[in-house]
């Protein structure tokens, strides 16, 4: 009998629609719940919508719609992205289903009657995009500790769950379960930040919005939002606090919560202490996984930096997302995502090392053995080199794999495909091919380098699914040859099989038409914002002569101009602004040679808070003129740089 393997994502909330950074910790939880299953579990994998709440309840009033029209759009959208990013899950559950309400409000009412909440007042601090209370002491520098943003006073009747009483009761636990969360760093926050310092009672409902689970015996109140959204884990399963399914006590307790780190104390605290109240177990471990940035900065709608994953499939295709988001993260530290990144990581590991290796040995099949997989004949040392890869490739995988390092995991398969690559450099089957004597030398180099593909595809697999099947289908590989347990060791399997022309597995991408053509997208979409031109135009605002007097104008001298990397528009310049140098961005390539600016006295906006464009810093604007042909505003050569422009 297969040993059972539950492993759940966070729920995600359905304030909007996920970006990225949302996406990364379903893909993530995919990829490890198809590992488990490689491995022989019998894996059940659950993920969901968490859909109560005043911040969804704001939403919908704004929209002019109830909150569940609200959360039933974008609970749909959310399945039909994990549906396109292939997610594997058996399970989905919204927290509007009605097993789950009536289960939730069985939860509290037990936890009620036994004791564990209590009627109460409550008064401080309220997050609501965080959906989370703070004492005055917690605050940052006056805001949310999680989020960032702003937190309001509340005051109201409510209902409390005694956190006091279990506090010794989990830090002994945490202490004597050193794999209950990981990485380590997490759970030394968890037990030094809070649980250490002493733990309040939690404030478990709300009576000034009516978007929740209703109390059952107070029908003034809706349970907290995140006893609600835990409660999930179990009730998705069949828990029940007087007769629970069979699928529950198969499966509980979970294996694995897979969580962002902003979340860690809501799982590893609040979630542990209903658990023992309820006398159920607790799950065996808790990973709390960094965030994916953009360049350096928080994913972020309201900072209008992200990134949906829909449209970085359509720009790049589903397994060339799934492992750069793989592939970037790891476990103890923050990952990040650009353009310029995914572009050059998917050249790099699949073009050039996955595919190139998948298309070259197809290509030598076809031409010296007429298409078919020949069988290994003499064994050389280069091949025991092989052999010694593979092996060690396997062992480093299940290590990583087991330890949640799924980024070091697949690094260990691109190193084992380096090494592929490096042996057909290193024996040159195109020599062997021109002696007859060597003909069973180059069988032997192409049985193995068809065996390196097969167990590196079936390492991918949790991974990049799709194109791990297309390999399959080149090379004829099927039954056990796509069996985890066939890695590790050579078996020749396909040896006989005739190889299929799939075309070129993972194309490289053209770095400058890519960018060429998201300018393009962007100017277009840019273009949809604008007015339409027999619109009136709008009045320019008239400003007085103390907003003028804000903006800081200087002459500057040109010292230094060149291109920007990677830009046909922008012009780097280094200018004398009388104080000293300063570098500035100007999007003026295409008027203007590099040459013909050396010298000039321009006009500068000195003031100007400093940005990056195109990775490189620009501290202020060059004045210029005109939008067909655009001229920079030229000074005379007598004026000083740094003299006031009045």
């Amino acid at each position: 009998m297969k040993e059972k393997y539950y492993i759940t994502t966070a729920i995600v909330y359905t304030s909007q629609k996920p970006h990225i950074g949302n996406v990364y910790e379903i893909v993530l939880t995919d990829c490890l719940a198809r590992y488990k299953r490689q491995r022989g579990y019998d894996v059940y994998f659950l993920t969901g919508t968490d859909e109560h709440g005043q911040k969804i309840q704001n939403h919908a009033e704004k929209a002019g719609i109830s909150p569940k029209q609200y959360v039933d759009g974008i609970a749909g959208g959310i399945k039909d992205m994990w549906k396109m990013f292939g997610i594997s899950n058996d399970g989905f559950i919204r927290t509007t289903d009605e097993h789950h309400v009536k289960t939730v409000q069985k939860i509290f009412k037990k936890l009620y009657d036994q004791g564990d909440i209590y009627k109460g007042a409550y008064e401080g601090m309220y997050c609501t995009p965080c959906e989370s209370f703070w004492t005055s002491a917690q605050l940052k520098d006056g805001c949310c500790p999680d989020c960032g943003g702003p937190v309001s006073p509340a005051k109201e009747e409510a209902y409390f769950l005694r956190l006091s009483k279990y506090q010794d009761r989990l830090i002994e636990y945490i202490e004597s379960h050193d794999d209950f969360i990981t990485p380590a760093a997490r759970k030394n926050e968890m037990l030094n930040n809070f649980l250490r310092p002493g733990l309040q009672d939690l404030c478990v409902s709300r009576s000034t919005f009516n978007w929740g689970i209703p109390v059952t015996f107070d029908d003034k109140h809706v349970i907290y939002v995140w006893v609600d959204a835990l409660s999930n884990y179990i009730t998705a399963i069949g828990y029940d606090t007087e007769n629970p399914s069979e699928q529950y006590k198969k499966l509980w307790p979970a294996d694995l919560h897979v969580i962002g780190k902003d979340i860690v104390r809501f799982h590893t605290i609040y979630w542990p202490i209903i658990l023992m109240a309820l006398g159920e177990p607790l799950p065996k471990k808790v990973v709390g996984h960094p965030w994916l940035l953009v360049g350096e900065d928080k994913m972020s709608k309201s900072k209008g930096n992200a990134l949906y994953g829909d449209k970085l499939i359509e720009q790049f295709g589903l397994d060339r997302v799934r492992y750069y988001l793989l592939s970037e993260l790891p476990l103890l530290n923050d990952g990040s995502i650009t353009y310029e990144n995914m572009i050059t990581r998917c050249n790099t590991d699949l073009a050039n090392i996955y595919g190139n290796l998948v298309s070259r040995t197809a290509s030598m099949i076809s031409k010296y053995f007429d298409g078919v997989i020949p069988a290994p004949d003499a064994v050389t040392d280069k091949d025991e080199g092989l052999y010694a890869a593979a092996l060690e490739c396997k062992e480093t995988f299940i290590q990583k794999m087991d330890e949640l390092k799924v980024a070091e995991a697949v690094s260990a398969v691109i190193a084992f495909l380096k090494s592929c690559n490096k042996y057909i450099d290193d024996t040159a089957p195109w020599v062997l091919a021109k002696n007859p004597d060597d003909k069973g030398k180059l069988a032997t180099v192409l049985a193995n380098l068809v065996e390196g593909i097969r167990q590196a595809h079936v390492l991918l697999y949790p991974y990049i699914p799709d194109s791990s099947d297309k390999v399959a289908a080149v090379y004829g590989f099927e039954g056990e040859g796509r069996e985890f347990d066939s890695t590790g060791s050579f078996k020749y399997s396909a040896t006989g099989n005739t190889v299929n022309a799939e075309g070129v597995l993972f194309a490289r991408i053209d770095e400058k038409e890519f960018f060429e053509k998201l300018a393009a997208e962007q100017a277009a979409e840019e273009a949809k914002k604008q007015p339409a031109k027999e619109e009136k135009k709008e009045e320019v605002p008239q400003i007085c002569i103390d907003d003028f007097a804000k903006v800081q104008l200087i002459a500057c001298k040109v010292l230094e101009c060149e291109p920007v990397p990677k830009s046909d528009k922008l012009l780097r310049l280094i200018v004398d602004d009388g104080a000293g140098k300063r570098q500035v961005v100007s999007g003026i390539a295409k008027f203007y040679k590099p040459e013909e600016l050396i010298g000039k006295t321009l006009a500068l906006v000195a003031n100007l808070a400093p940005v990056k464009l195109r990775g490189v810093e620009s501290c202020g604007m060059i004045l210029a003129s005109g939008e067909e042909t655009v001229r920079v505003i030229e000074l005379s050569a007598e004026v000083a740089p740094g003299t006031r422009i009045r």
